[in-house]
């Protein structure tokens, strides 16, 4: 029988992804997500000549937990990777009980019921570097949490928790905590794409704090890979960083972007102040992924963006007719 994995949300540019990796690895896949499956043009496993192993869940967290796990129990997953969560972090401090009861409140509740599953052997939960808040220096996954927002409040307190039922109950869980992700088929508010569609389209994009912030961007394949890695190869409790070393600001992507397409910078973004509680900088070490995971990235941001603004340019036609900004749901 071939190996079985659900993605709770499946529907996000790292889920869709991740879909796709897993179907093309041979699995079964059960998809879960709030909101109906978008355009096509988002779903990387749309024509992948593995569709009819992969079976979609309309379900949200909060509201239809019981049909959610219902669906679990039927399909009875090995393996079960959670990427869904109120991902945005500026609109977090609006609502930020809304951040903390998907995030944090619905995550310990999942993991509650599922630590009573036998079928389940691993769950890989999708945590990010926004829990160690403004730091100096390369981060390793000991460093102590001290989160600048509701948002990297409510993923610290769920990966706190959920360190908790390992060492209690020996839950068989692993965390991940990405770089920056980009590629084909990212939500068009994300900087890159937005970015590329304001140089093909004529408009402008707002720089918050003029890009000084330093982030590093990986490959989206690259992190679906690393996250199939560790299903199968971290121990229960491991935390693992997912990046490419190499740090960039968002200003020079912006600048790498219009050199790519032959655009004027100055014409292409707006200045404007930075975002309540920016961090400054992430600067992940990642020699644990390569050391648990035997795993390195192999896509260069040139490469990436190149596919993406090829992607953009491609499908241009649909993109221009679905939603530039983020629509927030509670």
């Amino acid at each position: 029988m071939p190996e079985k994995a659900a993605v709770i949300g499946s529907n996000s540019f790292s889920g869709s992804h991740l879909v796709d990796f897993l179907l093309l690895q041979g699995l079964e896949v059960l998809g879960v997500s709030r909101s109906l499956e978008p355009h096509p043009v988002f779903l990387p496993y749309r024509d992948n000549g593995r569709r009819d192993s992969f079976s979609f869940l309309q379900a949200d967290l909060n509201l239809d937990f019981d049909r959610l796990l219902a669906a679990l129990d039927s399909f009875q997953p090995g393996i079960v990777v959670n990427f869904a969560a109120q991902g945005m972090v500026a609109q977090s401090w609006q609502a930020p009980e809304q951040w903390l009861r998907t995030n944090t409140l619905a995550m310990v509740r999942l993991h509650e019921a599922l630590r009573r599953r036998d079928y389940l052997k691993v769950f890989v939960q999708a945590s990010t570097p926004e829990v160690y808040g403004d730091v100096s220096g390369r981060i390793t996954e000991d460093a102590p949490y001290n989160p600048s927002t509701p948002y990297a409040v409510s993923k610290a307190a769920c990966d706190m928790s959920l360190m908790a039922f390992v060492r209690n109950y020996r839950f068989p869980a692993v965390l991940t905590r990405s770089a920056n992700v980009y590629g084909p088929g990212q939500q068009l508010y994300r900087i890159i794409p937005r970015t590329i569609l304001a140089i093909l389209t004529g408009g402008k994009l707002a720089l918050q704090g003029g890009g000084n912030s330093l982030r590093s961007f990986i490959h989206i394949r690259d992190v679906a890979e690393a996250t199939w890695l560790a299903a199968r190869k971290a121990p229960a409790g491991s935390i693992v960083h997912l990046g490419t070393g190499t740090e960039i600001s968002i200003r020079q992507l912006v600048e790498t972007i219009c050199g790519l397409m032959g655009a004027d910078f100055s014409k292409t973004v707006d200045l404007v102040p930075a975002r309540a509680g920016q961090d400054s900088a992430y600067r992940l070490d990642c020699a644990e992924a390569r050391r648990l995971l035997d795993w390195q990235p192999k896509v260069s941001l040139q490469a990436g963006l190149e596919q993406t603004i090829s992607w953009v340019k491609a499908n241009l036609a649909v993109l221009r007719e679905q939603p530039l900004e983020y629509t927030h749901k509670d």
